[in-house]
C-alpha cells in the first residue's frame, strides 16, 4: 500500500529568503562542525493532527510555516546561506539565497495512514522535500516540505545538514519558526553563532574513516513505561543511584544486539552516543545569556565490554556500564580540548561490532507548536549504510514509553535481535 492509494501532490516549490536584510559574510565553522562525518543530511517527519488546539481550521499550515520560516531566517541567517570551501575548509557563505520550501497536499486524512505509525503507508520520499534544482543538497543547510492532509492535519518534512547544527541546535531553530508561526514578535531563545568559542585543539593526523557498507535491516520496538520503570527501580535497588529511560533503552538495545550477533565471548563490543557538552564550556554559557548556541557541541561517549559480558549480564550491569561511560564525559571532553589525545575522538570507527545511539527525545522537536499544538509523532531517519544505529524517540501519542528505531543488524541477525527486543518489551523484566 503506497502512493497508489494515497497520492501526495507537490503544489509549489520555492526558495524562502530571510524576510528582511541580513549580514552578507562568510562564517568559519568550528572544528566539531567540520568533522567530515557530519557532512550528511538529517531527515525527519513531524506529524501534526491539527485538532488539539483552537487554531482556526481555515489557516493554511504551509502558508503560515512559509512566512514564519522567512522571519526565523533573519535571526538564523547562516541557514539561508550555502556551504562553500575556502582555504581547504568548509565555511558558510551567508548569501540570503534562502532555504528550500515545498508545499504539498495529500489525498487522505492522517487517520487513514495511521498518523504515519510504523510501517508507514506513505513512503517518506513523498513527504520529504525533493532537492532544489541546481544545488547540491549537501550545500544547502535547510529544506522543508509541508504536506496538508484532508483532516486539517499536516506533516512537516525536514532535511538539514548536520554540519551547521547538532540536534539541539536544529530543535532550537524549529522552535523559533514555531514561535513566529504562533505570532510571537521574536523567538523565545535568541540564537548565538559563537563558533570560535568551541575548543580547537591541535588536529591529530588520522586516516580517513573506513566506510564499509553493512547492509543493515530496519526494526522498531516500543518499550512500555512499566518496563522502563521496573529496570529503573532495580537499578536503584542494586546501586542506590538513579538511571534514565535513555540508559534503559541503550542497555536493552546493546544487549539484544550483542546476543543476536553471537560473537566470541572475549570479542569487544562497543556502544557510542553523542552527549551535549554546552554545560562544560562556561564561556559558551555566558554568550547570549546561557542558551542559544546552535552549532555542534557534543562529545562521543563510548562504552566497551567483552561480548560475553554484555550478552550474559543482568540488564542492571549493562546500565551500569553505560552510566560509567557517561561519568567520564567531563574529564574526556576537557582532555580533548587540551589536546590530550593521540587519536582524534571525533574521527569515529564504523565497524559491525559498534552500535551508535542517537536520542531524539530531548531535542525540542516534540515541543514545537506552530499554532496547532505539539506534534503527535516525530519520525527521525538518521541512518547511514556504514553505521549500526539505534534512534530513541517517542511512540505516537497517546501511547507512552519509548520507541527504539534501529538499523543495526544484518539480515541473518534480524530474527534473533527482534526476538530479544520484543521479549524485553513484553516481559518487562
Amino acid at each position: 500500500m503506497g502512493t497508489v492509494g494515497f497520492p501526495v501532490t507537490r503544489t509549489s516549490r520555492s526558495l524562502v529568503p530571510p524576510s528582511s536584510a541580513t549580514p552578507q559574510e562568510t562564517l568559519r565553522l568550528s572544528v566539531i562542525d567540520r568533522v567530515a562525518g557530519l557532512r550528511h543530511l538529517v531527515r525527519s517527519l513531524h506529524v501534526f493532527d491539527g485538532n488539539n488546539s483552537e487554531m482556526k481550521k481555515s489557516a493554511a499550515a504551509a502558508k503560515t510555516l512559509r512566512e514564519a520560516l522567512g522571519k526565523a531566517l533573519v535571526d538564523y541567517y547562516p541557514l539561508a546561506g550555502r556551504f562553500v570551501e575556502e582555504d581547504g575548509e568548509v565555511r558558510v557563505a551567508c548569501t540570503a539565497e534562502g532555504a528550500w520550501f515545498v508545499a504539498a497536499a495529500a489525498a487522505c486524512s492522517l487517520e487513514e495512514v495511521r498518523h504515519l505509525d510504523h510501517p508507514m503507508l506513505i513512503p517518506k520520499e513523498e513527504l520529504l522535500p525533493e532537492p532544489a534544482p541546481g544545488v547540491d543538497p549537501l550545500d544547502m543547510p535547510l529544506m522543508m516540505q509541508v504536506t496538508e492532509f484532508t483532516c486539517g492535519g499536516f506533516v512537516v518534512g525536514l532535511i538539514s545538514v548536520h554540519t551547521i547544527a547538532d540536534g539541539l541546535g536544529a530543535g532550537q531553530f524549529i522552535n523559533a519558526v514555531a514561535d513566529y508561526a504562533r505570532g510571537l514578535p521574536k523567538p523565545r531563545v535568541a540564537p548565538v553563532w559563537a563558533r570560535d568559542l568551541i575548543p580547537d585543539p591541535p588536529k591529530m593526523p588520522a586516516p580517513p574513516p573506513r566506510l564499509d557498507l553493512l547492509d543493515l535491516r530496519y526494526f522498531t520496538a516500543d518499550l512500555s513505561p512499566d518496563h522502563i520503570a521496573k529496570v529503573k527501580s532495580r537499578f536503584m535497588e542494586a546501586t542506590g543511584q538513579r538511571c534514565s529511560a535513555f540508559d534503559v533503552c541503550v542497555a536493552r538495545t546493546w544487549q539484544s544486539r550483542t546476543r543476536a550477533l553471537r560473537l566470541a565471548a572475549a570479542a569487544p563490543v562497543h556502544v557510542s552516543f553523542f552527549a551535549n557538552t554546552r554545560h562544560l564550556l562556561p564561556h559558551l554559557a555566558g554568550a547570549g545569556g546561557g542558551g542559544g548556541f546552535y552549532g555542534n557541541c557534543f562529545y562521543t561517549v563510548k562504552a566497551t565490554r567483552p561480548a560475553g559480558e554484555v550478552a550474559g549480564a543482568d540488564v542492571v550491569e549493562v546500565v551500569r556500564a553505560i552510566r560509567d561511560a557517561k561519568a567520564r564525559l567531563a574529564a574526556d571532553f576537557a582532555r580533548w580540548a587540551a589536546g590530550g589525545f593521540d587519536r582524534d575522538p571525533y574521527e569515529l570507527t564504523f565497524t559491525y561490532d559498534s552500535l551508535f545511539v542517537s536520542d531524539w527525545t530531548r531535542l525540542g522537536f516534540l515541543e514545537a507548536d506552530y499554532g496547532w499544538g505539539a506534534p503527535a509523532h516525530v519520525v527521525p531517519f538518521s541512518y547511514h549504510p556504514f553505521m549500526a544505529v539505534a534512534v530513541i524517540g517517542a511512540p505516537p501519542l497517546p501511547k507512552a514509553g519509548a520507541r527504539v528505531m534501529t538499523m543495526c543488524v544484518q539480515e541473518q541477525h534480524l530474527p534473533e535481535f527482534q526476538e530479544h527486543m520484543t521479549s524485553f518489551a513484553a516481559a518487562g523484566n
